[in-house]
């Protein structure tokens, strides 16, 4: 194996950040009906979830929704296909869909073909496809907050993010860090139990 000689993981600029952050407010009652979306349930965002977590690579969220998926009686063997991004070995018919465009959302950067986006209106209308895609924005946020507490601490090690700036790295681990350490703690406490993690 080679030597690794940068963070390969996505992570914010301090504009990114205060974007992602602002839609997130401002989408607060939205964010709260679909979680009551009853053509949705907990356990297939949480695939969503750890789809996209299997894209961007945050080992925390990838622990933390492992735990989640749990508690809804989702098999070990279902997970590792999510984090392997073999969801099709074991997802619904009627996930797929959501699921092929949540890992399409990630591995494009925000970026989806507009076709894409315009099917998953077409598969589950435009209200459920709107919350799909609110779950997909969230956990985006939260992947990319775990990668840019890791990055300041990788850069320690020698291996910087490409492009980052060391003062909105060092911001961000100061302001993420009281939620991001206890995380970390429990991580080490307890892994996740039967599945794979994150690598990184």
């Amino acid at each position: 194996m080679g030597l690794k000689t940068g963070f390969d993981r996505k992570i914010f600029t301090a504009g990114t950040f205060w974007s992602d952050l602002r839609f997130l407010m401002s989408n607060r009652a939205s964010i709260r009906a679909a979680m009551a979306n009853p053509d949705l349930g907990k356990m297939f965002m949480e695939k969503v979830m750890m789809v996209v977590t299997a894209v961007n690579g945050c080992p925390y969220c990838s622990w933390f929704h492992t735990e989640e998926a749990a508690s809804t009686g989702m098999s070990t063997d279902e997970m590792q296909d999510l984090f392997n991004l073999q969801f099709d070995l074991s997802a619904g018919e009627h996930e797929l869909p959501a699921l092929s465009f949540a890992q399409h959302y990630a591995e494009t950067n925000r970026n989806p073909d507009p076709e894409q986006r315009a099917r998953l209106d077409e598969v589950y209308g435009e209200t459920t496809a709107g919350h799909i895609m609110l779950f997909i924005r969230m956990i985006f946020f939260g992947n990319l907050a775990g990668n840019t507490f890791d990055a300041f601490v990788s850069r320690f090690r020698g291996v910087k993010a490409e492009g980052s700036s060391v003062v909105f790295e060092a911001l961000f681990f100061l302001i993420s860090a009281p939620f991001m350490l206890p995380i970390k703690w429990k991580m080490h406490q307890k892994p996740a139990d039967g599945v794979k993690a994150m690598a990184h």
